[in-house]
């Protein structure tokens, strides 16, 4: 029997077709909730202030959206952006996991190789993380008293920074002269101005700019390959 080769361009119409059609219907369910909760509790919607919510919202997220499409599909690709946009959790979950994931296979960014193994990267985190939050709901209440103890709460308050700082690391690692400057710039912003520590959207814009001039001209100067 004639073994089937594998069809890349085949494989990648269908994610993008089976992602189209995801987002797609995640849009319509979530712009449509408010509506029908509307219209089942019979409560009239204030157009104007939900306009202006909506517009507020927008100048924020709207920039945020396109800065994050620019960076994270050529590192995930087509399959693993398609599922990282659904079902969130980017930065903190989806994106290291794919990332962990190239680095044990070895596959480079861009290649198909990457892409593939991204996918199934996300997907597994997807499934995973919905299984922890599952079980997390069920224990929610016998945990409260371990989750609340005064002695624990200093670790599960800092389970994040540590978390960022460790993946963080390996990345900085690879390149301290692009990681310097660009890095000590954002602290120095944090402390003068501590309230940008919650605008990511707009840390992430200045910190990639910063980081993409710095690496063209270091490249230039052939300091960086």
């Amino acid at each position: 029997m004639e073994k089937e080769v594998f069809d890349y361009s085949k494989y990648t119409d269908s994610v993008h077709r089976m992602g189209r059609i995801g987002l797609s219907i995640g849009a319509v369910m979530l712009l449509s909730a408010p509506f029908l909760f509307a219209y089942f509790l019979d409560a009239e919607i204030e157009w104007n202030g939900f306009l202006s919510a909506i517009w507020s919202v927008l100048i924020v997220y709207v920039p945020s959206c396109i800065v994050e499409y620019l960076i994270y599909v050529p590192l995930l690709g087509p399959g693993a952006s398609y599922l990282s946009f659904i079902t969130g959790n980017i930065t903190n979950l989806k994106l290291p996991c794919a990332a962990n994931a190239r680095e044990i296979a070895q596959a480079e960014v861009g290649s198909k190789e990457n892409e593939i193994i991204s996918t199934l990267s996300v997907a597994t985190s997807s499934l995973v993380t919905m299984v922890v939050i599952f079980i997390g709901v069920l224990l929610l209440i016998p945990l409260t008293p371990v989750l609340e103890n005064p002695v624990l709460r200093p670790a599960f308050d800092n389970v994040l920074p540590a978390l960022f700082g460790a993946l963080g690391y390996q990345y900085f690692r690879k390149s301290l002269r692009l990681t310097v400057l660009p890095l000590s710039f954002m602290t120095l912003i944090c402390i003068i101005v501590p309230s940008l520590m919650n605008q990511t959207s707009i840390m992430i814009i200045a910190c990639g700019a910063l980081s993409i001039g710095l690496s063209w001209i270091l490249w230039k100067k052939h300091i960086l390959k």
